[in-house]
This record gives C-alpha cells, structure tokens and sequence, in this order.
C-alpha cells in the first residue's frame, strides 16, 4: 500500500470519527435536555398547590431589650405529590426588620432567598431571631413582621411577633447602703448582687428581679420584700422562653436557672411576703454557724418552688413560716437545724421531677428533716395545720438522740410517714396510708399541660382537718379563697375548690 493510500485512509477515518463524535455530542445534549424536561415536569407549577406550616404566627417570649432572642423556629411542608420551587423567601418589613432569617441552615445578610427547592411530601426549618431596642418606653414593646413565601404566582406568609421589656440591667452589683428597688421595669442581674453587712435591701411589691445562670442574691445584711397578692415579687431565672424539645414548657419550670438567694448574717431580719422564688439551685439557704446570734426569717404567703437541691434551709436560724408553699426539690426541700421553727398553714410537698420532667429517685431525702445536733443552737420547732407529703413514704423526719425529749409540737396536720411517730408531740395527725390522694395535680402532666397544683384533692385526707382558731388568724389561702367556705379548714397553704373554680 502506497504512502498516498494511507493518507487518504487515514482521513476517511478521521471524518467517520468526527461524524460519530459528533453524533454523540448531540446525543448527549438531547438526554441532557430530556432530563432536564423530566426535571421541570417533577415541580408543580399549579398555583392551586400551597405550602403548610407549622404555625400561622410564631411568638416568641418577653425578650429582654439590646439582647439578642432565642431561636425560634417554624416548620414549611409540601403535602403535594410534586416537588415545589420557591422562588423568594424573604421578610415583608425587609431592611428595617427586627428580625433575622435562617432557613433551613442558611443565612443570608439580606434575608433573602431565592431559588429554594423543596420536595414532595417534604418539609423544611426556618429559624427566626430578633433583638429590640432599648427605647424609653417601661411598657412592653410589641414588634411584628411577617415572612413571606413567593412561587407559582402565590404569596403565603408567617406573621413574626415578639415583645421586648427595658430592664435596670446589675452586673457584680455591691449595694453598700439601705435601698428600695424600682417597680417600674424589672431587673436583669448578671454575676451576684450583694447586699452588703448591716444594709438593707427592700423589694416593693410587682418588683421583679431576673437572675442569668449562675446568678446570686447574696445578703450580708437584710433583705424585705413588700409583695402584696396582686402584685407578688418575683426572684427568677431570665429565661423568658420555651423549651424546644419539651415544647411549650417554659424555662421558668426548669429547675437551676440561676444559683438561689442566700442570707449570710448572723444578726439579719428578713422578710419575705407574697414573694415568688422559682427554679434555682437552692431558695433560701442560711448556713448561719453561730450559736449565740440567730437570724431571723418570717415567710409569709409565699410561693417558693422548684429546685436543684433545697427550699429553706435554716441552720442557727429562727424561721417563721406562715401561708405559704415549698415544693419540689432535688434533696430536702426544707432542712432545720437549730433555732426556734414555726410552721402554720404551710404545704411542703416534694414531687420534684428532673429537667426531662420525669420522676426523680430521692429515697435518702425526706421532705423535712429536722436535725438536732449538740453543736447546734436551742430547738424548739411548731407545724400546725400544715400538709407534709411527697413521692416517697417518709418524707418527714427528726434526727435526735432522745426523740421523746425534743422540743417540738405537731398538730393538726396531715403527714406522709409510713413509720409513724408515738410521741406526744403529735396530736391530731393524720398519718400516711397506702393510697391516699393528696393534690390535685401531684405531677407533670405534659399532655394535658398541667403544672404541679398542690390544691387537696376533692378525697384528700387533709381536707377538714385544720384547727378553726389558727386558720381564722389566716382567713385567705395562698390563692385569696376563703378557708371557711366549706365550713371546716384544710390544711396546708390551698384551700380545697371544686375543679370548675
């Protein structure tokens, strides 16, 4: 084969190939293009297909102002049987948004998303933050703003609303002379706020103090809160939202928000009325080591509840409790030691529950113990007309050598002890037996969103059993009804109610 030959071969060859190449190409293009047909015809176009979302308004709780929110957080679903593309995605207020977006893990500093796909029967996260400004308004702010969904034509929307509260805001606060707080605005506290020795620190009523976690009020000198039934003072954690994965219980039902209030003195007279202290690792804690100098803590018509460790504890302290409750603690929810104790009119009731609002195991804590050691100061302690109960069969206890010796009066109360007490202390108890119901509302109940009600129960065996003269001394229950409405007082610090009250 000549030279020439080959060359034409060769040329013949190479246009076949370029040919074939080509159809290829065009082959390739045509699937490509079919695919990308097939695609278009997997998204709906029918503006007659909408999106469905979790909520038609998502509210997020009292904000703090010049601090950034929590999350919150909404879901968007296609319930169609084809894929949707959203073409925007974006706030209706724009620029001058309070608010910020994240969806579905990505942000945007415009707020603004285009393009979006999703799929059928396919859902999707939008995250939502806001911060408020400070202004000179006390009142609570409302802002609102909607996120708007744009496809096929339509425009669906979210509506936003959030409220912010100005607030006196307290970082490692020392407070080195006698003061009266503000009621017009709460106050944020950072770090501890102290009251220093032989000051005194006076909460008036509707006065409100947030703690942040780990936060203290700690008292060297005296503490007086002025709460009236309208207007409680409340001592809180500042986390003002919701759980997520235990959606909608707020925060305020967590227990060790913030670390607890502790009176320091030995020479300090604190008064606590119509006070709310609420899920902190300990509420009021007076390790007092002194045996010759007590102090002194009256507690009346207060709310005292839901901690990590204890409710009162008065160690060489003479405490006075009067109409008031003291629940649910992770050791014992009241513990004495030393100093004279007077309890009238009061439920102490421990059916704490642990932050996943499960029953918690506190076998080695009761309810109450009283512990009498030598080193200790002079006890004398008094319960009257007084509810003890909680999740185990003792929760109550006295820890002295000569139990027949002690000092103490125990009447007209009901008592959950298995192991009951003979001594002539207790007069008029009625004891624990297997069965008994209480409360109303002893626990958590998630699915019907019902809190602890440590009302007696219509059957309770505390019904009838207080004595007329100490309860006419407090005529009005914890929550205003009258003790006598049924004729016989109950005891403990609620009234017993008909469920439709």
């Amino acid at each position: 084969m000549s030279f020439d030959s080959i060359i034409i071969k060769i040329n013949l060859l190479s246009k076949e190939m370029t040919v074939k190449n080509i159809f290829i190409s065009i082959f390739c293009i045509l699937i490509v293009l079919g695919f990308a047909s097939c695609q278009d015809e997997l998204f709906t176009t029918n503006p007659e297909n909408k999106l469905e979302f979790s909520t038609d308004t998502l509210t997020f709780d009292t904000i703090f102002t010049s601090f950034g929110s929590t999350t919150e957080r909404f879901l968007i679903y296609n319930n169609n049987n084809r894929a949707l593309r959203i073409s925007r995605i974006s706030l209706a207020k724009g620029a001058s948004s309070k608010f910020r977006l994240n969806v579905d893990g990505t942000v945007s500093a415009s707020n603004v998303f285009n393009d979006l796909e999703i799929g059928a029967r396919d859902s999707m996260y939008i995250f939502v933050e806001t911060t408020i400004n400070t202004s000179d308004d006390n009142n609570p702010i409302l802002i609102e703003d909607s996120v708007v969904f744009e496809f096929n034509g339509n425009k669906q929307q979210v509506l936003l609303e959030a409220f912010g509260q100005n607030m006196y805001l307290l970082k490692n606060e020392l407070l080195e002379n006698d003061i009266q707080f503000k009621n017009d605005k709460p106050y944020l506290i950072y770090g501890d706020l102290v009251v220093d020795t032989a000051q005194t620190l006076t909460l008036p009523a509707g006065c409100k103090l947030y703690f942040h976690n780990n936060s203290n009020l700690i008292v060297y000198g005296n503490l007086r809160t002025e709460g009236t039934f309208n207007q409680p003072v409340e001592l809180r954690g500042d986390r003002l939202d919701k759980v997520k994965f235990l959606d909608p219980v707020p925060y305020n039902y967590v227990a060790g928000q913030w670390g607890g209030v502790y009176l320091l003195s030995s020479n300090g007279v604190h008064s606590l009325r119509n006070t709310n202290i609420t899920s902190a690792y300990v509420g009021l804690y007076s390790p007092n080591s002194d045996r010759d100098n007590l102090p002194d803590i009256t507690v009346e018509n207060c709310r005292i509840h839901n901690f990590v460790y204890y409710g009162i504890v008065a160690q060489n302290t003479n405490l006075t409790v009067i109409n008031s409750e003291i629940s649910n603690t992770g050791s014992y929810t009241v513990y004495l030691s030393g100093g004279m104790h007077v309890f009238k009119q009061s439920t102490i009731a421990n059916h704490y529950a642990n932050n996943d609002f499960e029953p918690s195991s506190r076998d080695k804590y009761p309810a109450v113990m009283i512990m009498g050691l030598q080193r200790t100061a002079p006890m004398q302690t008094e319960f009257v007309n007084c509810i003890v109960s909680g999740t185990i069969d003792n929760e109550f206890a006295i820890a002295s050598r000569f139990l027949k010796d002690y000092k103490g009066s125990f009447t007209n109360s009901y008592i959950k002890r298995k192991l009951k007490y003979e001594q002539s202390q207790f007069q008029d108890i009625r004891w624990y037996q297997f069965g008994d119901t209480i409360f109303k509302h002893s626990r958590f109940d998630y699915e019907k969103k019902k809190y602890f009600d440590f009302t007696p129960d219509s059957v309770s065996p505390a019904r009838n059993i207080g004595d007329p003269s100490v309860a006419s001394q407090y005529p009005l229950d914890l929550n205003g009804r009258n003790r006598f409405v049924d004729g016989q007082p109950d005891a403990g610090c609620y009234e017993w109610r008909p469920y439709n009250q």
